[in-house]
């Protein structure tokens, strides 16, 4: 399984990495599941690369996409996934029997969304980019150590103590809400770390900014 790109760290493999992955799979003949859906929300004019596109991997893909992320409908739960017929085969019979449908009414509203034109998605990625400067520039002069993500709308911070202690005390003393990284491994890798989202107005993330300025840590 691969996720780029990347939740909660938002990094974007290249494509050296991306071969190394696929020369892997092709190896040792392996299918591949990507989680791809922060495609459009990539910054710093970097390029998202599907892994079904390097060679010998189209047949052994399957690409999960969302339009949840791209047209802030997460609520909605409208996906799709691209994969040869019988792997398609295979999922559609696996939604058959666990949701059967899911958010009809909002499909074709979706489907509206993901016709627009390339200017469309890169001024979202544009927008969300300078709403990323503004959060993680402020975040770094509060004396934060900011993992600048290179895609998504989620920062990550190490605040050098326990992150989910910390998360539990924003929202009650300073009305800041975060989430701890830790909750997305099976390992210690996040126990220091804590994760924003910049995918609000400047207005809302200026005013974060303020509030976090007397966090004791």
């Amino acid at each position: 399984m691969l996720n780029t790109p990347h939740n909660p760290t938002g990094k974007v493999f290249d494509g050296t990495e991306l071969k190394l992955i696929a020369d892997l799979a092709v190896e040792r003949d392996l299918i591949v599941v990507t989680d791809e859906v922060y495609e459009h929300l990539i910054f710093d004019g970097r390029t998202h690369l599907p892994l079904a596109g390097l060679p010998g991997m189209r047949h052994r893909t399957v690409a999960i996409g969302s339009g949840g992320k791209t047209l802030s409908v997460t609520g909605w739960k409208i996906g799709w996934a691209c994969a040869p017929p019988a792997l398609i085969a295979a999922i559609r019979t696996v939604k058959q029997f666990l949701t059967y449908v899911n958010g009809g009414p909002f499909q074709p509203a979706v489907a509206i969304g993901l016709d627009q034109s390339d200017e469309f998605f890169a001024q979202i990625a544009q927008t969300l980019q300078e709403q990323r400067d503004l959060l993680c520039g402020g975040l770094a002069d509060l004396g934060y150590d900011v993992i600048v993500p290179e895609a998504t709308y989620f920062a990550t911070v190490d605040v050098h103590s326990d992150a989910i202690a910390f998360c539990r005390r924003l929202p009650q003393h300073h009305r800041v809400v975060a989430i701890p990284t830790g909750v997305f491994y099976d390992s210690d890798a996040g126990d220091t770390l804590v994760r924003f989202a910049f995918c609000k107005q400047p207005t809302v993330l200026a005013e974060a900014l303020t509030r976090l300025k007397d966090v004791e840590r």
